[in-house]
């Protein structure tokens, strides 16, 4: 009797962890900490707002397919080492593939696999353990590793369980993937999770990001700040003194001075000019990881994220909606909707006819009365703005090739509106919504001086050519800067002035 009830109980426990993974990992699997001590997984802040994430998707879809940006040494990789393992370990049937960029990586993947198989309570029984597989031989599933050097790497697997480790690394990683992507069906329970710190832009690991951060495709986008970490503090100097850009960059991202120490240590660790290169391996946020030391953006990340942060949320002034139509192609068209200081809604939409969007901006104005809509005018937006004048919408159209109003400053009206943007993002207090699409798009376009000191915004054109998306989302809050607005509230007050003057008297934009 008292054996059937152990078994009884253990067949509960199983099943419990079997429906919690995140038990499962803090009651049987065991990492080594940086002391070297051996201690049960228990979740980080970013481990578990991953695996909230993950969690998530899978209950919505039934599978996982994610894609994690990162620092150094968060967890990210032992948190999808336990999530496999506990997977495959107390389950029937699943195979878990991990594959590294270089065999050294692949190696310590594994070696943390085999401790938590080692230490398990539960371990299943194994008819094969070596250096380069796991199987659990009564459950039909296990552990398989491989590297991403060999040209062939996961053709000739079958697993329900893919972890592609440090991917922005790999050689031949589109062909990898292409091999790698047919060994894990479509069905549900399968999870693919591609994980890895930046490696510059236009790479297959920076146009996926991009993809999943813009809602394309079945992958989601998870990303990690390094300041999420509790170990990345340093004793403060003294004298510690930081700059404008230092604060700000503290301020914008709510760091103490013991944060801004341990960063200060790494850049100096770096050299000199070299704080990209932290940006990259240690990013407040996904833009920032894709710096290089020649990406100079014409709006700073960090403007950004102080705007997304912002606490203000007052809406006065003029209100707003700008678009950015595209038809059927790979870019999307935007509307943002923008009050005063507080861009408040950014929408996207796919595969919209001229006529689709022109229908979709008239119900907006009848229904939210706004006091101006801008929109794009080049290609398709020209029909756009024909449709909304015959339905008696008052909107104005923007050419943004076309002579800019201060043309010794802007070399175009793109450049000219992107200029307002920036300058208005500067004049704090204002904010921007939380939307990872948008916060990359603003910070993407580059900028340069023509020889006669005009000023001229990066073309979408020369944006796709390095491997960056048509900054859809901001190119839409932009033209919401084409002209200045006046409140139809405010309009009768200004009869008698010209147009400019009413501008100049409401304070603009």
């Amino acid at each position: 009797m008292a054996s059937i009830n152990r078994a009884a109980a253990l067949e509960r426990t199983v099943e419990i962890l079997r429906n919690d993974i995140e038990q499962h990992c803090e009651t049987c699997m065991y990492v080594q900490d940086k002391e070297g001590k051996r201690v049960l997984l228990r979740f980080n802040k970013a481990q578990r707002y991953i695996h909230a994430k993950i969690e998530e998707q899978r209950e919505r879809t039934g599978k996982v397919r994610a894609i994690i940006l990162k620092g150094r040494q968060q967890g990210a990789s032992t948190y999808i080492g336990g999530r496999f393992y506990a997977i495959s370990s107390i389950n029937y049937g699943k195979n878990a593939f991990i594959v590294a960029h270089e065999q050294k990586a692949t190696d310590n993947l594994f070696k943390m696999v085999k401790r938590y198989h080692a230490h398990n309570p539960l371990a299943p029984s194994t008819s094969a353990t070596n250096s380069k597989e796991l199987v659990f031989n009564r459950l039909d599933g296990g552990y398989k590793l491989a590297t991403a050097g060999s040209k062939d790497v996961g053709r000739s697997n079958t697993a329900q369980l893919l972890h592609a480790s440090e991917f922005a690394f790999w050689d031949n990683a589109v062909m990898h993937m292409a091999g790698l992507g047919n060994a894990i069906a479509e069905q549900p329970g399968t999870e693919i999770i591609i994980e890895s710190t930046a490696n510059g832009i236009g790479g297959p690991f920076h146009m996926m990001w991009q993809d999943a951060e813009a809602g394309k495709g079945e992958y989601i986008a998870i990303f990690v700040p390094w300041f999420w970490e509790d170990g990345y503090r340093a004793t403060i100097p003294e004298n510690f003194e930081l700059s404008a850009d230092d604060i700000k960059y503290m301020e914008t991202y709510g760091l103490d001075m013991a944060q801004m120490a341990w960063r200060q240590n790494k850049i100096v660790l770096y050299g000199r000019g070299m704080e990209w290169l932290f940006d990259q391996e240690y990013p407040a946020t996904p833009s920032l990881a894709f710096r290089s030391s020649t990406a100079d953006p014409l709006i700073s990340p960090n403007t950004v994220m102080a705007a997304v942060n912002s606490v203000y949320r007052e809406r006065t002034g003029a209100f707003v909606i700008g678009c950015d139509p595209a038809e059927y192609g790979a870019d999307r068209t935007a509307i943002a909707f923008r009050h005063g200081r507080t861009v408040f809604r950014i929408e996207y939409h796919e595969k919209k006819g001229p006529m689709e969007v022109a229908g979709l901006l008239a119900k907006y104005y009848r229904e939210l009365n706004p006091d101006a809509i801008f929109v794009d005018k080049i290609g398709i937006g020209s029909g756009i703005v024909d449709r909304l004048k015959e339905l008696n919408v008052p909107v104005i159209g923007v050419n943004s090739a076309e002579r800019a109003d201060d043309p010794e400053r802007y070399a175009n009206k793109r450049a000219e509106i992107w200029y307002r943007y920036k300058e208005w993002l500067e004049d704090t207090p204002n904010r921007l919504p939380n939307d990872a699409a948008l916060i990359a798009d603003t910070s993407a376009p580059g900028y340069k001086t023509h020889s006669n000191g005009s000023r001229l915004i990066e073309s979408k054109m020369d944006m796709k050519k390095r491997g960056v998306r048509s900054p859809d989302g901001a190119d839409a809050i932009a033209m919401t800067f084409a002209e200045p607005v006046i409140p139809k509230s405010q309009r009768h007050d200004y009869a008698g002035g010209s147009s400019r003057q009413q501008a100049a008297t409401s304070a603009g934009y």
